[in-house]
Order: structure tokens, then sequence, then C-alpha cells
């Protein structure tokens, strides 16, 4: 089946669902059957809006019908985005652009700066409405819970063992203290959505892509760990169009963004990446002691992958009751793979050889070798 087909198949089971009462995955936050509500249009700022997840954001949100400005250095992407307004300037101070504004809704893709946080949330305080920021499940302290909530702590100096007023912030440490800063200056305002691996078109850590290439090229795949093991991860058009449908309402708190609701075993996972290929692959399951041996590490060699160990069983076990309340909803894994693939394929050819994850094939072979001899 080609890519066309698919799309076409994907649209028409999604159509035929809701037919039969049962939710589709709702793709561009429609209703059934892709009719849309009509929103009250807003004024919104991003606080960047180029990278990954902010070009999202911004079609997203003119497609709703809202009036998008930009604030960057323009820099990067510059003419992604010609019929929107950009504001230039610095998040390291250079705010000047943003002055006598007004907006609904600020939306702040930053990284991990608390410094940056303060002082746009400062400028803006009376300026904008309600302030979003894009934090991380880094934030957490302790993922040891089952399952895990927004309400559990998160990093302070003391639990992150940083002494106060160090320039090198882990970057857990790093988003936990920018979320405050934001809810200390827009208090009771503030919209803190904590996404984990953040994955479909236009990542270009390979993380997730890391998978979909390699199944795609088939044969003997090493599968990491238990079949069983949790994944809760989240694509990028999920993530970003949720944001934008909560500003149009009155949500305000602290969010997880992940999916799906259930979370997902790695077999799931990977069986579910590899119907959307036609390769002939094979998945041999190597165990995480084994793995440890031959030096590999989860996430990092092995990506998406975080096996529930001792002090982190809830890393893949959120609670989305509440989110899903707030109108997070799922793409399918059958798109999300899909469209990775399709992405991946469109970059030049260089950059589809030098993948920036993930164990190379050589390395696979090896550790494939060694499980098969030590059995």
């Amino acid at each position: 089946m080609n890519s066309l087909d698919r799309r076409r198949f994907l649209g028409w089971s999604a159509a035929t669902l809701g037919m039969l009462g049962v939710e589709p995955d709702l793709l561009s936050g429609k209703g059934v059957l892709g009719i849309s509500l009509e929103p009250k249009p807003m004024k919104i700022l991003i606080l960047g809006g180029t990278g990954f997840i902010g070009p999202f954001q911004v079609r997203y949100a003119l497609d709703r019908g809202h009036e998008v400005t930009l604030f960057n250095r323009g820099r990067t992407n510059r003419n992604m985005f010609p019929e929107v307004e950009t504001l230039i300037g610095d998040r390291n101070g250079q705010l000047d652009a943003l002055k006598g504004r007004n907006w609904d809704v600020v939306i702040d893709n930053s990284r991990a700066n608390p410094d940056w946080v303060r002082m746009s949330a400062e400028l803006l305080k009376d300026a904008v409405g309600r302030y979003f920021y894009v934090s991380s499940r880094s934030a957490y302290a302790d993922t040891s819970r089952v399952p895990m909530t927004a309400d559990a702590p998160s990093f302070t100096y003391e639990t992150a063992g940083i002494e106060r007023g160090s320039d090198d912030l882990p970057y857990g440490l790093a988003k936990a203290l920018s979320e405050r800063e934001a809810q200390k200056i827009f208090v009771g305002r503030t919209n803190i959505v904590r996404p984990g691996l953040i994955i479909g078109p236009g990542d270009e850590t390979d993380r997730f892509t890391y998978w979909p290439v390699r199944i795609h090229k088939g044969g003997e795949v090493l599968a990491p760990g238990d079949p069983s093991d949790p994944v809760q991860i989240i694509d990028v058009r999920d993530l970003t169009e949720w944001m934008i449908r909560m500003a149009e309402g009155d949500h305000v708190g602290v969010f997880n963004g992940v999916g799906p609701f259930n979370p997902r075993p790695m077999a799931q996972l990977l069986y579910g990446i590899r119907a959307v290929t036609t390769a002939e692959t094979r998945f041999t399951w190597v165990n995480r002691e084994f793995l440890t041996d031959m030096g590999l590490r989860p996430y990092s060699d092995l990506p998406v992958w975080r096996p529930p160990t001792e002090g982190r069983e809830g890393f893949a076990r959120f609670d989305l009751t509440p989110e899903v309340a707030a109108g997070l909803t799922f793409r399918s894994l059958a798109v999300t793979a899909t469209d990775t693939l399709e992405y991946h394929f469109s970059r030049s050819s260089e950059r589809q050889a030098q993948l920036r994850a993930g164990i190379s094939l050589e390395r696979e072979a090896e550790v494939l070798a060694a499980w098969h001899a030590s059995r």
C-alpha cells in the first residue's frame, strides 16, 4: 500500500468509526467527520515559532482564524510565514519590540532558561491574558509514582543537588524553575505543559525517527527490554494543536503532554511501525541486563525505550484524565510513523544517512551476534 492509499484508508477508517459511534482520531481538533467548531478569534503571541513545534502552532492557529505574532531573532526560517507579523528581538534582554502591544495569549517555547521566562513574563504581565509555557516531563524530580500526575513534585535546587546561583543548571531543574517564574508573575493565568518525547515530521533529533527508519530497512531488528515495557510519547501535532485549543478555552493549570491515554507497550510500538512498511522485518528481544552489559543505554543508544526500573516506574505511566478532559487527542501510531518516514525521505541523502539518535547497523549486528551466542 503506497502512502497516498494508506492516507485514504486511514481517513476512511476514521469516518467509518465515527459513523459507528466510535471516537476517531481527531486529527485537527475537529469533531466527528471533520466538522469544526468556529472559535472566537484571538491575538496570539508566540515566542520563537520557527523551530520544531512553533510552525505547527502557527499553522493551526491561522487555520482556526487567529491572529498570530512571532517574536524571535529573525535568523531561522525567516521566510517561513511571510503573512505573519514577526517582531525582531532577543529573549536575552532585547524585548523592546514587545512593548506597547496587547495579546490574548502568549506561548513561550523557550528551551530551559528561567531568566528568559522572567524577563518576558514581567514585560507582558499587563499586556497578555494568559501565559503558556512549554516545559518538559524532565521537570519532575521523581517519576516513581504509578500513575504519574501533574501534582508530582518538580525539581528544586535542593532535590537537584545544585547550589543556588549556579550558572550551570541541569535541564530538568531549569525547566522547573522556568515554570515557577511564569506562575509567580502570571498568578492564576499560567498554563504549564510538560511534554514527553515530541515526535513526528520535522523532528531533527531523530529520537523516534530511528525506529521507523530502522524497521523500514528490514532484516533482524534489535528490540530492547521486555515487550511489555510502557511507552508514552507525543506527536508534535497533537501537542501543538491541543495547546491552541486550550488557549481558546479557559483552561489554567499544569498538564502533561504525552500519549496515548493507555501506555503503549514497546512491542505494540514496534509492530505498529512495522505495519506501515513493506519491509520483511523480524524482532529479536534482548533483555535490559544484557544490553547494560553491552554498554547500551536506554533512551539514548536505544531511543524512546525507558524500562520501568526502580525510581522510574511511572516514567511512561501517566494518568491523562485531566488532559483528555482539557481536549488532548491522539493521532494513530500509523499516521505518525507514516508521516515521519515521509519527512525523513524528503531530507537530503546525506542527512538520511546520518541519523542523530540510535545505534548503527554495525553496532546492532554486533550486539545481536553476542546475544545469540549467549543463548
